[in-house]
């Protein structure tokens, strides 16, 4: 029986950085660049042939970056080799990230013609000053403008991205965006509020800091998220993930309950086979060692001998994760989701109770009334989600 997998594929590429972003992402490279980093991605992909017939996939998310500037044929050999190489699901869940200002007519008909259903549309907010302040490339009006163009082009899912807390941004003001993106009626809406990485340009502009809401103005923009949404019948089913009903992301319910998947590309995630690591950061390198997987494929090389090569100098930041992390990812991922985690699930994992690791833990938070248990399943209350990093962190078992 084949085993589920998901694919993250890695599109390193914006029009423009915005000041708060800090993936690993350039601006402003050449086509011929894109190229190149297309064909090793693709090399990439065919390196896991020897085994990818094991696996059957069912969720594919194409993220970046920004996906959406390519040339739409360059998603096109992307999605042709995943189907060449992996054995793809009947109905999986397909998705691209799309800029409001890079969306073309034409290019998302395409995108549904490569058998990708599922968009992720990345609005921030529907405020001009603060888009202009946060260093997007578009304003509200383009975004409508792309969400009508993906309806019209036949896309039923589309989950549209929010952010609170932004540099002069208030209660009214994110409720207003809330709004409206509701009353447009996309399938899922992601809310997350705005975190201040070191080594963006966000972070060194003091000015734009010293408009960032404080802790008590995010916590009533939170309740207020959860408070709109569910008039308008969107369901929470993760910390910051809303859904209508059926609609949640499966690609990344994948990463919450402990699914394998491989990241595709530069900088990638994984956890496969126990172990979780990420392919090399480096651009160039990056390349060359694709490139060097491209010419070994055109000989009479072992598949198996290229892909162990080829992974012991991409591969870094190789962990096995052995069954106290795993135990541990289980709960403090699971718990996240509203439906929280499954005793019975636990248990044909890892042969014990949930219980007898973690009694005491779930004991006091359910004593405390932010935790609770109903029938099989243990799971956060509201007031156990709002502080919900300092509950999960008790979920690490003592080395």
């Amino acid at each position: 029986m084949k085993k589920p997998l998901g694919l993250y594929i890695h599109i390193p590429f914006c029009r423009h950085k915005c000041i708060y972003c800090d993936f690993l992402s350039f601006d402003n490279e050449t086509a011929t660049r894109q190229i190149q980093y297309i064909n090793a991605l693709m090399s990439e992909i065919r390196m896991y042939k020897s085994f990818a017939d094991r696996y059957i996939v069912k969720t594919i998310y194409i993220g970046g970056g920004t996906p959406s500037i390519l040339d739409e044929a360059m998603i096109g050999k992307i999605m042709d080799t995943i189907n060449h190489i992996f054995k793809v699901d009947r109905f999986p869940e397909i998705t691209i990230e799309v800029n409001p200002g890079t969306i073309k007519y034409t290019d998302l008909l395409s995108y549904r013609e490569y058998g990708i259903n599922r968009l992720s549309i990345g609005l921030q907010s529907a405020d001009d000053d603060l888009l202009k302040r946060l260093g997007r490339i578009h304003d509200y009006e383009q975004f409508l403008q792309g969400f009508e163009s993906a309806r019209r082009a036949g896309f039923d899912n589309i989950s549209v991205d929010v952010m609170s807390s932004l540099p002069g941004q208030d209660v009214h003001t994110l409720v207003d965006t809330l709004t409206k993106v509701c009353e447009l009626g996309p399938e899922h809406i992601s809310v997350y509020s705005l975190q201040v990485e070191e080594g963006t340009p966000l972070y060194d502009r003091e000015d734009l800091r010293n408009m960032i809401p404080d802790e008590s103005i995010d916590r009533d923009m939170y309740q207020m998220t959860k408070k709109v949404l569910k008039t308008f019948g969107y369901n929470r089913y993760e910390i910051s993930n809303y859904s209508k009903p059926g609609y949640e992301s499966r690609h990344n319910t994948v990463y919450w309950t402990g699914g394998q998947y491989i990241g595709l590309g530069l900088g990638a995630s994984s956890f496969f086979k126990g172990e979780r690591f990420s392919n090399t950061s480096n651009l160039d390198e990056y390349i060359e060692i694709c490139e060097d997987i491209r010419e070994e494929m055109t000989k009479d090389t072992d598949i198996n001998r290229l892909y162990e090569s080829a992974v012991s100098v991409m591969r870094k930041n190789v962990e096995t994760i052995y069954i106290d992390g795993r135990m541990e990812e289980f709960m403090y991922l699971g718990l996240r989701m509203t439906a929280g985690v499954s005793r019975e699930e636990f248990r044909k994992r890892f042969g014990r109770d949930v219980f007898e690791i973690y009694g005491d833990v779930i004991n006091k938070y359910i004593d405390q009334g932010f935790m609770r248990q109903d029938n099989d399943r243990v799971r956060l209350t509201d007031a156990g989600i709002d502080v919900s990093n300092y509950i999960l962190a008790d979920f690490i078992l003592d080395k």
